[in-house]
């Protein structure tokens, strides 16, 4: 049964899996395509390879600057990746290969945290769909860019 705790937004990207993966594993990418505008550059890490790799980002929310560590918690080569920070809360992205490119899928799911409640009180579950539309449309135009 699907947790109450997560959502997901889904679109079409038209270009190869393996090319997708390669920029979403890639921590140096993600201001590229980081649809709320909270990432802001790469503190340390490598390209993502397995469960507990790490990376650290510079961010900023609600005009704080800070550093945040984060860890990948799931992992398949091609398929999908998913990080958490102190939080809990996970970032995921998964990938399927469909007619006319990658069906790439971004969930944010809290079910995970250390605070739900928390999450909830700020209004995550309603605020970020749209920041994960803006993020699937920015790795669009990014995979574009590099393309051309």
């Amino acid at each position: 049964m699907p947790s109450r705790r997560k959502v997901s937004v889904s679109v079409v990207a038209p270009f190869p899996k393996d090319l997708v993966f390669s920029i979403i594993t890639n921590p140096a990418d993600h201001t590229n395509f980081d649809g709320s505008g909270t990432v802001k550059d790469l503190v340390d890490g490598e390209r993502i390879t397995g469960v507990g790799d790490v990376f650290r980002v510079k961010m900023r929310m609600w005009g704080i600057s800070y550093r945040i560590k984060n860890t990948v918690m799931e992992y398949s080569e091609g398929v999908v990746v998913a990080w958490a920070h102190l939080g809990k809360h996970r970032w995921r992205y998964e990938l399927e290969e469909v007619d006319g490119g990658t069906l790439v899928t971004e969930t944010f799911d809290w079910s995970y945290s250390a605070f739900p409640w928390l999450i909830e009180l700020a209004g995550y579950p309603k605020s970020h769909p749209p920041r994960m539309e803006r993020s699937l449309k920015a790795l669009i135009h990014f995979l574009e860019e590099q393309c051309h």
